[in-house]
């Protein structure tokens, strides 16, 4: 982050006395102003940061080295509200000036800062395009901490689309796609980098840093036994720091990885020291997700009793929270549990509950899952729908007897943070019907799908819409199309006295003077276009154009300029923006505060149920359907939603 200092102020002009003292009067209300929004958000007052450093910009000043500064403290200080527009826009500020005033280190971390921005708003093209610029004049200028950093946030950029091309995959842990594996060894690489370089500068943070995220891509990749090697390597210099945040995420990564190797009983006890850490650093969310973790190995071990009681603990935070979806997660895992112990009025009461949140919250797979279990235990305790009470204010009692279990806390495992790991979701989608730009809309959509129904296509097909698209948007074009009259055979005995009217039809407006005016305003509409696209430091808020700064305004500001690799990359990068315009499919499922993000459990029981099957015993062909039946109604309780 850039700082500011008072220096290029003093001593004034030895020629020019009083305007200098006047410009140090103006000067420094602007450095005033920038100054106190610096020590704001250094403070962790990002909010009043902004404040002080947009009265600054509203001031003005004609210190380009000054603006530049301001400009990336109110980026940085925008990513940090999570207001990533104006993160964007004032980074981009930062970019222009740097370059105009051939501020070649400043104009790659710009560069570096909106690829930062670009990845949290998951435009991970582009971010890789401004990062890899950051690199390349890092390395040109001989900047090894610039380069160390780029190559950090390039592997970044990489770790985070893979984690974006995982959300909602059904592989089992290592068996990835193809393009999401090579997105992971991609980041994998950088990071390896960016190790080999702060190893050789020295520094320690950031070797820490470098080692956590190599085990998380090792993980995602599925080398377990590789990405222990990291954590525990992360997790010492943690405590070399006594960074305890760091600390608490290596032990819950070590616990993750732990889980894949079937060492329950290890992951457990990394598990705790998670959770004392959460604890301590009081992070209620990181409660939670330990709970919630500790409470599935428990299951895993077949320690039930444990397992409900840390279930209960994570039921009773998500209500705090108001985390309905992990308040499902919860008690579809204790209904789970007391199946498991015998106890199916319990487990009856939970999968009710859980059947509820389910349909409150739209969880679809959750109320299949729910309502099989709910009829099967039914029919296990010999009860009908009418016998049973609401459930309300018994789970309430249930979650309050609890209270006193809450004096503990492990945290789940969480990955390595990226600089910018999530963009807020949008409140209400664009195509909502309520908007008013998508109404005039709605008939041409209606109408597609009229036609898609009358064809007998699945509405969902890609091509099949595109088809019909393309025939709508060709009939207008040829609409506006205009036709000439041909034959019946397109040569007829008229035809070359035709194409000889037409060729001096075309000459003679060729050669009229309204023709060449035609052209003229053309050429002219077409330059005036082309000038609004261009970047102009006129535009740029808060500066103030004098004579002292106009030569550098003027001047070349860049004789480097960039090669056409990266403007070709830029090009690229943008015709794939249309793709981000289309409607996405839908999600995996709704996500939860109080559940970890990898939710491996559910991995683990596909893994476990895989085993089962290998492990079972193919009765005679006669009876096949009855052994069928029967293996239905032995895993339904525990199918995860």
């Amino acid at each position: 982050m850039a700082s500011f200092g008072l220096c290029g102020l003093w001593p004034p002009d030895k020629n020019n006395i009083l305007p200098s003292l006047s410009l140090i009067r103006m000067e420094a209300s602007c450095l005033e102003l920038a100054l106190e929004g610096e020590r704001l958000c250094k403070a962790g007052d990002f909010k009043g940061g902004t404040a002080f450093f947009e009265a600054a910009v509203q001031v003005g000043t004609e210190d380009l080295k000054t603006l530049s500064a301001i400009y990336s403290q109110l980026g940085n200080a925008y990513f940090y509200l999570k207001e990533y527009g104006k993160a964007l826009e004032y980074h981009r500020h930062d970019l222009t000036l740097a370059r105009t005033i051939g501020d070649r280190i400043g104009e790659g971390k710009a560069s570096g800062n909106l690829g930062n921005t670009l990845k949290v708003l998951g435009r991970y093209d582009e971010a890789a395009v401004c990062c890899q610029r950051h690199l390349d004049i890092s390395q040109e200028q001989g900047d090894k901490v610039g380069e160390a950093r780029a190559l950090y946030n390039i592997g970044n950029v990489f770790h985070a689309k893979g984690k974006q091309q995982l959300w909602g995959c059904s592989q089992e842990p290592g068996d990835l796609p193809s393009d999401v594996r090579d997105t992971l060894q991609r980041a994998t690489a950088f990071y390896e980098m960016n190790l080999s370089l702060v190893k050789e500068l020295g520094d320690r943070a950031a070797q820490g840093r470098a080692f956590g995220n190599l085990g998380n891509t090792h993980y995602l990749l599925g080398n377990f036994v590789e990405a222990i090697k990291f954590h525990r390597e992360r997790l010492s210099i943690a405590k070399e720091f006594g960074d305890k945040a760091a600390e608490r995420r290596a032990y819950s990564n070590l616990g993750n990885a732990l889980i894949f190797l079937g060492q329950f009983t290890s992951a457990t006890e990394y598990y705790r020291k998670t959770l004392q850490l959460s604890r301590q650093l009081k992070d209620q969310v990181m409660e939670a997700q330990a709970c919630y973790s500790l409470g599935n190995t428990y299951t895993l071990l077949q320690q039930y009793d444990r397992a409900i009681d840390y279930h209960l603990k994570h039921l009773l935070i998500a209500q705090e929270l108001n985390d309905r979806v992990g308040e499902g997660r919860a008690c579809w895992s204790l209904g789970n549990a007391y199946v498991s112990l015998g106890n199916h009025r319990q487990a009856l009461h939970y999968a009710r509950k859980h059947l509820d949140i389910s349909r409150e919250i739209g969880d679809r797979n959750g109320e299949l899952t729910a309502r099989m279990n709910v009829e099967q235990l039914m029919e296990a305790l010999g009860v009908k729908e009418g016998d049973l009470s609401p459930c309300g204010s018994e789970f309430e009692m249930q979650g309050k007897c609890y209270h006193s279990f809450c004096y503990s806390n492990d945290s789940f495992a969480e990955h390595e943070p990226l600089d910018n790991q999530r963009a807020a979701p949008d409140e209400s989608p664009s195509w909502c019907s309520c908007n008013p730009v998508m109404q005039p809309l709605i008939p041409f959509f209606l109408s597609l799908l009229c036609s898609v129904q009358k064809l007998g296509r699945d509405p969902s097909d890609e091509d099949c819409f595109f088809d019909l698209l393309s025939k709508f948007q060709s009939s207008r074009m040829d609409d506006q199309r205009c036709h000439l009259d041909e034959g019946a055979n397109g040569q007829d005995a008229g035809g070359s006295s035709r194409d000889s009217t037409l060729n001096d039809m075309l000459a003679s407006l060729l050669t009229s003077p309204q023709t060449e005016e035609l052209f003229d305003l053309i050429a002219s509409s077409q330059s005036r276009r082309l000038d609004d696209q261009r970047v102009s430091v006129g535009n740029l808020p808060g500066l103030r154009i004098t004579h002292n700064n106009l030569g550098h305004l003027c001047a070349d500001p860049d004789p480097q300029e960039p090669s056409d690799d990266f403007f070709n990359m830029l090009i690229k990068c943008q015709s794939s923006r249309i793709d981000d315009q289309r409607c996405s499919p839908p999600e995996g499922g709704p996500r939860a505060p109080t559940v970890p993000d990898e939710d491996f459990f559910s991995l683990i029981q596909r893994v476990q149920a895989k085993r089962m099957d290998e492990q079972r015993v193919q009765l005679p062909s006669d009876n096949q359907g009855e052994s069928d039946q029967q293996d239905n109604d032995e895993s339904a309780v525990g199918d995860s939603s």
